[in-house]
């Protein structure tokens, strides 16, 4: 059974307002209850005893479910209308052309037939439609013995060189799914598995050949497997160039603001991995580029991305001297409801990171307490790895605010939860970082000796500073700060400007 109230809550104020106003007009009885039915479930009234009561002074569970029912289906139209307006107009557009050119077919009007075929066509091309291609091409090769000034030929190859490109598309689709899969069981279960040997295998079996002409969903899903394999292995730098490469060429080849959704998805890939790689201004600019592309057809995609694109700008912000102007933008953001849930707690952990680093403990207390779920369901909302950061994140605050009870609770709980785990996947330096973070903290004074400095730089063995995780690089920037008596935010610039 699909949830009414799922779908009550994709609808922003306007979707809202916009949703009664198509009641009113479709409501043929003044006596009928559908708007105020909504509005109950909107303003999140979920007990159907109270809301039969509103609506009849009565228990009346039979004409509520049906109403419920009834909204429900306007709903689904309201929906798919909406749709049909904003992102699928081009395909509505397309589609009645090719009907209207089977109808003059039929006449034997093949001219005039012909000139729809050709505009649908050119419009499809553009926004890389290959099925409705497909269908425009058979149409055509079809009719052609009967059309002679059309070359029989030509579209026979037009025809088998749109296969390939649908081919290409499909293949990607089922790779990256398989890839995906492969992703979710690493992140969110928890299992180990060779990802770089699968990655290796599926592009083999699928005999993908990288050098076709892309559309913007193509190349979507290429750079989404490229930054699956970064995101495991955190080597962000080693797909740099070819995301780069690859989107410059496809901005020259097509016509921008086609397949725009695939297209910013892409741009904020590129924002984040150049991000990764503590490129921070040359980030902040795909972020504006991210942003005016959201801003097209009516905001169509902004309310999908605003949340993703805070993320990275705030990100940016902060390591790049601006940790005000991070905090703030961050607070303006997770105030408001949003479906994303991973991004909103992304949002809230950086939120904390971002306080911690200013010493501003409350403020950092203040958002670890809205953490009230277990790991195991933030594990499956956003990853084990968001888990394991949010702990370690933990763990430092109560050091800071020498809350003993609560740090050894923690500590405990951490080490036989996840010990495993990052022995198993080669993550042993956040063992010895806790191990070195617990001496510390019995110990404060022992950061002082050159005993202690040198037993953690002999057992946190580091990579070159281009290849280090940002993220890795913040934690230990903590110990560094310790073991040198200087401020956290300004040890973390530094460390990370290296």
């Amino acid at each position: 059974m699909i949830d009414i109230n799922a779908i009550i809550n994709t609808l922003n104020s306007r979707g809202r307002y916009d949703f009664t106003i198509y009641l009113e007009r479709k409501n043929k009885r003044t006596d009928t209850k559908n708007i105020q039915l909504f509005r109950l479930l909107a303003e999140g009234e979920t007990n159907s005893n109270i809301i039969c009561k509103k609506l009849y002074n009565s228990d009346n569970k039979n004409a509520y479910h049906a109403l419920r029912k009834r909204l429900f289906d306007s709903l689904i139209d309201f929906t798919a209308n909406k749709s049909l307006e904003d992102e699928n107009s081009i395909d509505i557009q397309i589609i009645k052309h090719i009907l209207a050119s089977r109808t003059f077919l039929l006449q034997k009007n093949f001219s005039t037939a012909y000139k729809l075929l050709d505009k649908a066509e050119q419009l499809a091309d553009q926004n890389s439609l290959f099925p409705i291609l497909n269908e425009i091409y058979h149409t055509k090769i079809q009719y052609a013995p009967d059309y002679p000034k059309v070359n029989l030929e030509d579209l026979i190859r037009q025809q088998n060189e749109n296969r390939k490109k649908h081919h290409l598309e499909d293949q990607l689709n089922t790779v990256y799914s398989k890839l995906k899969s492969v992703l979710n069981l690493i992140s969110y279960e928890r299992k180990i598995v060779d990802f770089e040997t699968i990655l290796e295998q599926t592009l083999k079996e699928s005999d993908i050949k990288l050098n076709e002409s892309l559309s913007f969903k193509s190349l979507y899903q290429i750079l989404a497997i490229a930054n699956i394999s970064a995101f495991i292995t955190t080597r962000y730098f080693e797909i740099e160039d070819f995301v780069l490469k690859s989107y410059a060429i496809l901005k020259k080849k097509k016509d921008t603001n086609k397949q725009l959704y695939y297209q910013i998805q892409i741009v904020y890939i590129i924002a984040n991995t150049l991000f990764r790689n503590k490129k921070f201004e040359e980030s902040l600019k795909y972020i504006h580029e991210m942003h005016q592309l959201m801003m097209l057809k009516k905001n169509t995609y902004y309310k999908t991305f605003i949340l993703k694109l805070t993320l990275v700008k705030a990100l940016n912000l902060n390591y790049n001297n601006a940790s005000k102007d991070a905090i703030n933008i961050t607070l303006n953001i997770i105030t408001k409801k949003h479906n994303d849930i991973e991004a909103s707690l992304d949002l809230q952990l950086s939120l904390l990171m971002f306080y911690f680093q200013q010493n501003e403990l409350n403020n950092a207390k203040s958002i670890l307490s809205k953490f009230y779920h277990t790991d195991n369901w933030y594990i499956e909302k956003a990853g084990i790895d968001w888990v394991i950061k949010k702990n370690l994140s933990e763990l430092l605050l109560y050091i800071e605010l020498g809350d003993e009870d609560l740090f050894y609770s923690r500590l405990k709980s951490f080490r036989r939860l996840y010990t495993k785990h990052l022995k198993d996947t080669n993550q042993t330096r956040i063992l010895a970082f806790i191990n070195f973070a617990e001496v510390y903290y019995k110990n404060p004074q022992i950061a002082a000796t050159k005993s202690f400095k040198s037993k953690v730089e002999e057992t946190l063995i580091w990579k070159q500073a281009y290849e280090e995780d940002i993220f890795v690089i913040s934690f230990y920037a903590w110990l560094k700060s310790k073991l040198e008596n200087k401020p956290l935010y300004k040890t973390t610039l530094k460390l990370v400007k290296k």
